[in-house]
């Protein structure tokens, strides 16, 4: 496996995507999740992609059905005991397509019946959600009608290092084999925060969007 995306929890309709266009990022599309009751605004690496996301239905976010995710729970709650975070894998290769952690299935509404999203179980809202797609791959691969814009007026290309800092993830990190995946580092820190590094750091900058975002970049 490896990491697919990451979203933020944002308010409504994503203001903070603004700083990141702001800062030199080229925005993609945007997309609704009828039934679960959020929408997002997203950004496009040739690996990866930030995601955005608020909660535009309320009582869809509450369903029998999405309730599960504590989707609704992780949007409304401000706490520091709540992770803004939510971390998507995917395969690393297409032999071996299986999720690496005790996960469940769910079927939101609008994905086609032969898709589905694995969702780590026993997990608390203080970690990420941590979910898998099996039908998910690197952005620079995708094809016409589904390619985004990859090209950044900051230079940006390739996601080379993550780092999620967790409040006392020695206690409350379930799942913490998942550091063996591909980028991701887990760091125990006072708050909620995503480091990215891109291109390895090779302009020895630094970008911090906090307070609007729990982000910095490195670049």
């Amino acid at each position: 496996m490896e990491i697919d995306h990451i979203f933020i929890c944002t308010e409504y309709n994503a203001p903070a995507a603004n700083l990141l266009k702001s800062f030199g990022l080229t925005e993609g599309s945007s997309n609704t999740h009828p039934g679960q009751g959020t929408a997002n605004r997203r950004f496009f690496f040739k690996n990866f992609f930030i995601e955005l996301i608020w909660l535009e239905d309320a009582d869809e976010a509450k369903s029998m059905v999405t309730a599960p995710t504590m989707l609704y729970d992780r949007l409304t709650l401000k706490s520091r005991d709540v992770s803004p975070f939510g971390v998507c894998f995917r395969p690393n290769n297409q032999t071996d397509r299986a999720v690496k952690f005790p996960s469940w299935i769910y079927k939101p509404n609008y994905l086609p019946d032969s898709l589905e999203v694995n969702i780590a179980k026993n997990t608390s809202l203080l970690e990420p959600m941590w979910f898998f797609l099996s039908f998910a791959s690197r952005p620079d691969l995708a094809t016409e009608p589904k390619r985004q814009p990859l090209d950044h007026l900051i230079g940006l290309s390739e996601v080379t290092t993550i780092e999620i800092t967790i409040p006392n993830s020695d206690k409350n990190f379930s799942l913490s084999d998942l550091q063996q995946f591909g980028i991701l580092n887990i760091i125990d820190g006072s708050q909620h925060l995503l480091e990215i590094t891109f291109d390895y750091g090779k302009q020895g900058l630094t970008h911090d969007f906090r307070p609007d975002l729990p982000m910095i970049f490195k670049y």
